[in-house]
């Protein structure tokens, strides 16, 4: 499957570890027109101003999770088509329920690798 490595990706976590960690995943699988928000709010100013092409949020943020960024993009008619892969330390069923309730694209559960990173993008991007 070919998919546009020049896509515009956000991604989305409080903890700048995770920031680091899913940028160099992304870098091993050739993505690198990557941003960053270290919350929903910052993430949300960021897709309104630029054009991105998929969103990576982590769930369990403050003060806004990623579950209401989520219903916070696909509630905005400029952004609701943009992918979004949700990113989960758990799951249980009722987030996953929840996950795909709001719309998710997808989701990973960590830990996760560089090929678990790819094969979510390519089923995300490949539907687009």
């Amino acid at each position: 499957m070919n998919i546009d490595k020049s896509t515009n990706i956000l991604i989305v976590d409080d903890y700048k570890t995770m920031l680091r960690i899913i940028r160099n995943l992304l870098k091993q699988i050739e993505f690198n027109n990557v941003e960053e928000a270290s919350d929903g709010a910052e993430a949300l100013a960021k897709l309104r101003n630029n054009n991105f092409g998929l969103v990576i949020s982590d769930w369990n943020m403050q003060p806004m999770t990623g579950l209401e960024l989520l219903r916070e993009v696909r509630a905005d008619g400029k952004l609701k088509s943009i992918p979004f892969i949700m990113i989960t330390a758990e799951s249980k069923t009722e987030n996953v329920v929840a996950a795909k309730q709001a719309g998710v694209s997808n989701y990973i559960v960590k830990p996760f690798n560089a090929e678990t990173l790819r094969d979510k993008i390519e089923k995300v991007m490949g539907h687009a």
